[in-house]
Formats: structure tokens, sequence, C-alpha cells
């Protein structure tokens, strides 16, 4: 069984937060002795340093307990780093994708990983990438946009035409809301996460980069956010109006099965209606192991999917 999300923080990862701790205003916060520090950079998005997020013994133990075979490691997106100048951001993900590369290629059989990159400067966001996919990860995991720039905007052309080029893995996984309305009982999480991902997987459907970008392989976080499940009004302006079909080639419901998505919906008849609309061979096993809301072990049977997804 094949796990397509989940995170982990190599050591070398860590040393670099700590020597740049002031460069990135990293703090770690103890708020119990029932759980282990948080840590947060610039101030937003603490995050529990689970000993599952640090220890790679543990995490590969863990991962075989529940009979994972192979996963997928990505870097975490508290640690995008987007908010700080390019040079920064590529700096961290120089040492993250080289640390990432290493682990995964001492441990072949059960690992592989994904890269991050700065998306901060496009330009410097496709070598990350060229050199990441040199290394031998599979592709990048991304945030669904910058500073309210989504990423259809011409300013990423680089980034996607490299990806292109790779046929890389782009796994598009958002951080928190940051919604004013939703400051209350987790909502950033709850609604906000998925909401991220359905702003930035419609902007991708809708500006025609399905057809312009054929060779990227777009993996959409939890489910794909709400698109799937509103997709029938999506169609419904599709026939209504040209703003929304000008750029295409098919009618949206088909572009649904352009992507691909993981499993973390912890509900089975969502993810039955998932497997109705866009065929189990673009579903993947997916957890988000080890946040708190992950789905552990990830959902099974979806072999054709993991199989289409990694094959080069």
């Amino acid at each position: 069984m094949h796990d397509f999300h989940t995170h982990f923080i190599p050591e070398d990862v860590l040393t670099w937060i700590k020597d740049h701790k002031q460069t990135v205003n990293a703090s770690w916060i103890k708020n119990s002795q029932e759980k282990e520090e948080f840590l947060s950079i610039n101030n937003k998005w603490a995050f529990e340093l689970k000993k599952e997020f640090v220890d790679a013994n543990l995490y590969l133990d863990q991962k075989k307990q529940v009979g994972v075979t192979h996963a997928i490691v990505s870097p975490i997106p508290q640690l995008f780093l987007y908010d700080f100048p390019s040079e920064i951001t590529s700096n961290l993900a120089s040492v993250y994708n080289h640390a990432l590369a290493k682990w995964s290629k001492s441990n072949s059989e059960d690992l592989s990983a994904l890269a991050t990159v700065s998306l901060n400067n496009p330009e410097l966001a496709a070598r990350d990438l060229r050199d990441a996919m040199a290394l031998g990860l599979k592709g990048a995991i991304i945030g669904p946009g910058l500073n309210g720039t989504l990423l259809s905007d011409t300013s990423f052309t680089p980034f996607w035409e490299e990806a292109n080029k790779q046929k890389a893995i782009i796994f598009i996984h958002p951080l928190l809301c940051e919604d004013p309305r939703l400051k209350q009982r987790m909502m950033p999480n709850l609604i906000g996460v998925p909401w991220e991902t359905t702003i930035s997987a419609t902007d991708l459907l809708l500006s025609g980069m399905l057809d312009t970008y054929p060779e990227v392989k777009i993996l959409l976080a939890h489910g794909g956010g709400f698109l799937p499940y509103q997709i029938g009004r999506m169609n419904k302006g599709y026939e209504m109006w040209p703003l929304v079909s000008n750029a295409l080639q098919k009618e949206p419901t088909e572009y649904l099965k352009d992507f691909w998505y993981d499993t973390v919906l912890w509900n089975e008849n969502t993810l039955e209606y998932l497997v109705k609309s866009v065929g189990e061979e673009r579903i993947v096993p997916g957890s988000d192991f080890p946040f708190d809301l992950c789905a552990w072990p990830p959902a099974t049977n979806f072999a054709n999917g993991s199989n289409s997804l990694l094959k080069d």
C-alpha cells in the first residue's frame, strides 16, 4: 500500500532553522507537558513537533506497523518560507531537498520524496525543481498561490514550463486560510484548508493550463477540496458564460479527470462519490501523517492511481 501524503522534517532542516532562527523568526513553544514543543515561523501556523515529524526510524516504524509499503514524503507547508526573500527560501529548499533525496535513496524500497521550491521567485523555483529531480525526487509540493496571486498567473510560467518538461508531480497543498471570518472554532483548518485547494484547482481548471501543460501531474490534497462536489455548478457556468468556457476545450467535468486526488476525506460516501466522478485511476492513498487531522492508515485499493502517478 502506498501513502502519497505524508510529511517529515530531516535533521539537517531542523539544524538550518536553529541556525537561522532570527532570520525566519523561529520560536519553540511548550504549551503543555503532554505535548512536544510547537514550532512557529514568523509568528504563524505553529504546529507540534511530534516525534514522528523528526525521528526517521520512528516514522519508518509507524509506516510499517499500519502496512504502508511505500510512502511519498513531502516537506511541511509551514516551512515553504514564501514570506521571506527568495534567497532564504531557496537556501532552505536546497537543504530540505538534499536531505530528503539522501534519505529516500538510502531507503528506496520504502520511500520516495517531493521537493520544496522557491515559489516566491518562479525562475528560482524552476531551478529548484530541476535540481531536485536530478537528485531523484519525484516533483514538488507547493502552496495554492502566493500573496493572493493564483498559480495560473503568467509570473509562474517558468516554473510550469519546467514542471511540464520534467513530467513532474506537483502536489498542491494549502496552508491555513487567513480569511478573517474564520478565526474561531478551528475553521481556518476545518474549512479554510480545503477552500484554499478549491480556489487554486478551480483557477487551474478554468485557465486552460491543464491543456497547456499536459505532462504535469497535479495532485490535489484532501480529495480536491470542494471542487469535485460542486462540479455541476461549474458545468452550468460553462454552458452559460463565455468567461467560463473561452479558455477550455471540454466541459469542466472532464477536466476533473486530469487531476489526481488523495483520499484524505474521512468519509466513505464522499470517497465513493469521488471515485464515481474521476475514476479509481486518478485517486491515490493519502494520510497527511503525522498531522493531527491525519487519515491513518490511509485508504487502500487505489493501486492503479498510485502506479499511474509514479510512472515516469
